[in-house]
Parts: C-alpha cells; sequence; structure tokens
C-alpha cells in the first residue's frame, strides 16, 4: 500500500502561541478544539503538523521533533524568513521560538538542512530530500571547515551550543596564514549567531565587528554574500 501520510503530534504549553507562531510562517489552522484536550492541527501547503496543550508544560525541557524532507531548503527557508521578519520584524535567532540557517550537515550525508524550534520547544528539522539531490555537497576542507562543520552538527543537530562554542572558539585562537578567507567569515557569523542562541549579545557584537577586518577580493566577496546576509539579519536582532 502507498500514499499513507504521517502527521506529527507535538507539545506545547499553549496552542494559541502555536497558532500565532505558525501563522506567521504562512500555516492556517486546520482544526481546533478546547475540550476534552486542546488541540489544533497546522497545514502549509503538504506540511501537517499538529499540536496538543499541556498545563504547566516547559517548552526548555521539551524533547519533541519531527523531520521535514523537502526539494528546496532555501525556498522554504525563505518563505519563513520572510514571515518572520513581517510578523515581527526581524528573523528569531535567540530564545523561543527561534529559527537557524540552512547549513550543509556532515552528520547528514552532505545534505543541507535548518531547524525551527516553535514556541513548544519543538525542533522541526527541516532537511534537503535526497531524492532531489542527486549531488551532495563535498565534505568541508581546510582547519576552520572541518571546524564549523564539527560546530554545526553540535548546535544544529544535536542542540549543543555550548560544545560548538567550545570548537568554534579554539579554531578562532589558531589563526593560520592558509585560513580560507570566506571560511573564516562563516566561521565568525556562526559564532555570533549561536551567541544569540545563548543569549550572549557582547559576544555576537565582538564577532560582527571581526567581520570587517577580513580582507576579501571580488570572488571571495561574492562567495560570502550569502553569508553577509546572515550577518545583516543577526545585526538587525542586536538592535
Amino acid at each position: 500500500m502507498t500514499n499513507e501520510v504521517t502527521i506529527p503530534l507535538l507539545p506545547c504549553a499553549s496552542i494559541d502561541d502555536i497558532i500565532t507562531f505558525y501563522g506567521a510562517l504562512g500555516f492556517s489552522t486546520t482544526y481546533k478544539q478546547r475540550k476534552p484536550y486542546p488541540c489544533v492541527g497546522l497545514q502549509r501547503q503538504d506540511l501537517n503538523l499538529q499540536f496538543f496543550e499541556i498545563t504547566g508544560f516547559d517548552p526548555a525541557q521539551s524533547y519533541g521533533s519531527c523531520i521535514v524532507l523537502t526539494s528546496d531548503i532555501a525556498e522554504l527557508h525563505q518563505a519563513f524568513a520572510a514571515g518572520m521578519r513581517a510578523a515581527f520584524g526581524k528573523v528569531l535567532v535567540s530564545g523561543l521560538p527561534r529559527m537557524t540557517r540552512p547549513r550543509t550537515r556532515k552528520n547528514a550525508d552532505g545534505l543541507g538542512g535548518f531547524s525551527i524550534i516553535d514556541p513548544g520547544g519543538n525542533w522541526i528539522r527541516v532537511f534537503q530530500n535526497p531524492a532531489t539531490t542527486p549531488t551532495p555537497a563535498p565534505a568541508p576542507a581546510g582547519r576552520l571547515g572541518k571546524a564549523l562543520a564539527n560546530a554545526v552538527v553540535l548546535a544544529d543537530s544535536k542542540g549543543d551550543a555550548g560544545q560548538a562554542v567550545r570548537i568554534l572558539d579554539s579554531a578562532l585562537a589558531r589563526p593560520q596564514a592558509d585560513d580560507d578567507p570566506v571560511t573564516h567569515v562563516e566561521v565568525l557569523v556562526y559564532r555570533a549567531e549561536l551567541a544569540m542562541a545563548l543569549d550572549d549579545r557582547e559576544t555576537a557584537t565582538q564577532m560582527l565587528a571581526r567581520i570587517e577586518h577580513i580582507a576579501l577580493n571580488a570572488d571571495e566577496t561574492a562567495r560570502a554574500a550569502p553569508t553577509f546576509e546572515i550577518a545583516a539579519d543577526l545585526a538587525a536582532a542586536l538592535r
């Protein structure tokens, strides 16, 4: 038998907060009830999620999670980011809720991915569908590239931002002449993003400031353009 559909049912402290947040991302409410227990169904095109409310639930302690496969993570991320800017005035990068950036995951065979951490503390993990990606990204090269890849696995996949910070800080403390300047920018921006996730605004500001001192030629500037866009969002969130 084919064409089965699985819809995750995730916990939250308030279905009203869930509706508000996911509404900003373009989801519509397909079902809502208050009794015998509060729950809500949400849908955005072929993406369906359901949530149930638990009195006294602590989102920070949530283990709720699900995986979403999509043919274009960049397009979906851009749509979610636009919704956040329209609803909240910025892309949410710290606290609950928040959203990470699309990055290659070495623990996912080189496929790209990002995560939404919603008001219920649930991790909605979005990955590029392997069926639509015949050529995954190559393995990271260079000292900084490998450090960045390891940090992404720890923070974005496993939720261990503290250990990811230690990896990046160690790499940044030992600069080498052959470090790729574009990767250097990527590391600093990701370090700033992690600082924001940890509510360390001072470090985030310092990391973004260090980017200005990295010399880039025209080709390197073009390669780093997507990362500079991330830096601009982080800077906006710091204001």
